[in-house]
């Protein structure tokens, strides 16, 4: 499977990800170590801004999307529930199909909330879930940065007014801010096109890098930036915020967040009464994290020529041990007292590989620290320590290790 972006060669031939399809990947243990990580640090910081974390079903009835006319568009993948063949292409809107695998729910967590918000004093209220997302994507490329399958966390709020939403809005840029931080991503505020999801500008947290598909202008001295589609910047203007110069750059997408308005409130019927007594639709914003795009983007920007860098939050192990010269009770001993210290452990003990054929695995794999036992080591009881994104190695005494991780 010819594969171009960085991302996806290297997790591939790391052992992460396994090409099914195009735009369509299975996670492998090392691959749903990352993926898990990023979707705890993104319930950290989600629950610290009141959201509550439910499921919500992939497949979603024609019921639901009809009303947005959201139902037609050539995004989702539809299925019959009839068992007769029907003619046209797979995909066609042919009678009988009544159902397409969410690729969004909007109007499925609109629907519930219709049935247990009827009041002010119900809201503000916010939800989210981690869920597998599908999309009938025609150019699936790039890895896992353009999939037809793929992994989302999308939240959903719910308010009384604009005001209040503006409020909400700003708590959950700031948590985006410190989830991608996390991961080891710089993230810009970028203004950009609402496309499906409304018909107001919306904001993406956009990462500068040399394979992304987006484009933005980015201000050099306040990094105000938009997106080209929206944009009238060019190359060279003046920021409109201060002072300093805009430059064009390459970018990847890996959240977004949108004020919805009361566009599927008003379609579902989704409203409370004031405390005046009168009846209001309620106001609603949206707010996606893409976990793949977020795990193919940390390797594209943090790799070298032999493989991945993981940072340290999001790597599927914070230690690889070696142990060269044959497994040897000192190596198990390492292993076993990081262990109980509750440090993450990738033991390589296989006796059918070269030292060279170690160390190059542990650098396409990409864990932080580096630790090799080795009967030249053992002879200064010591052990080999090497940081990953260094080039240097060091002796630590064995003793001495526990204190030094």
């Amino acid at each position: 499977m010819d594969e171009e972006a960085i991302n996806a060669k290297l997790l591939i031939r790391g052992g992460f990800i396994f090409k099914n399809s195009a735009g369509i990947y299975s996670f492998l243990p090392l691959g749903w170590r990352v993926l898990s990580k990023i979707a705890n640090i993104i319930r950290d910081e989600v629950n610290a801004i009141g959201g509550q974390e439910l499921f919500m079903p992939a497949l979603v009835e024609k019921k639901y999307m009809e009303p947005t006319e959201r139902w037609n568009l050539d995004v989702g993948f539809y299925i019959s529930s009839s068992r007769s063949k029907t003619s046209g292409s797979p995909r066609s809107l042919a009678s009988g199909e009544d159902f397409v695998l969410g690729w969004s729910h909007e109007e499925v967590l609109t629907a519930i909330a219709s049935k247990f918000i009827s009041s002010y004093k119900e809201l503000p209220f916010s939800a989210y879930q981690i869920q597998t997302k599908f999309r009938h994507e025609p150019r699936a490329k790039s890895g896992l940065l353009r999939g037809r399958e793929f992994m989302m966390k999308d939240l959903y709020s719910f308010h009384t007014d604009e005001q209040d939403l503006a409020k909400y809005y700003e708590e959950a840029a700031k948590a985006y801010y410190k989830i991608f931080e996390r991961c080891g991503l710089k993230a810009i505020y970028t203004l950009a096109a609402g496309g499906v999801f409304t018909d107001k500008f919306t904001h993406e947290f956009q990462v500068v890098a040399d394979v992304g598909e987006d484009t933005i202008y980015l201000c050099e001295k306040c990094e105000y930036a938009e997106n080209k589609e929206i944009t009238k910047l060019k190359d060279g203007d003046n920021c409109p915020k201060c002072e300093g110069i805009v430059k064009e750059k390459k970018s990847i997408e890996v959240g977004n967040i949108f004020d919805q308005g009361t566009k599927y409130s008003e379609a579902l019927g989704l409203s409370f009464v004031d405390e005046s007594g009168n009846k209001k639709p309620v106001i609603m914003g949206a707010y996606g994290i893409g976990l793949g795009r977020v795990m193919a983007t940390a390797v594209e920007v943090h790799n070298d020529e032999r493989g991945i860098i993981w940072p340290e939050n999001i790597a599927p192990f914070r230690v690889h041990l070696i142990v060269l010269d044959g497994k040897n009770k000192e190596a198990d001993k390492v292993y076993s007292e990081l262990k109980e210290k509750s440090v993450e452990v990738l033991y390589d003990d296989r006796d059918d590989k070269t030292a060279g054929e170690k160390f190059a695995d542990a650098d396409l794999i990409g864990c932080p620290i580096r630790l090799v036992v080795s009967n030249k080591t053992l002879a200064q009881d010591s052990i080999e320590l090497k940081y990953r994104n260094q080039k240097d190695f060091k002796l630590v005494k064995l003793k001495e290790l526990a204190a030094s991780l």
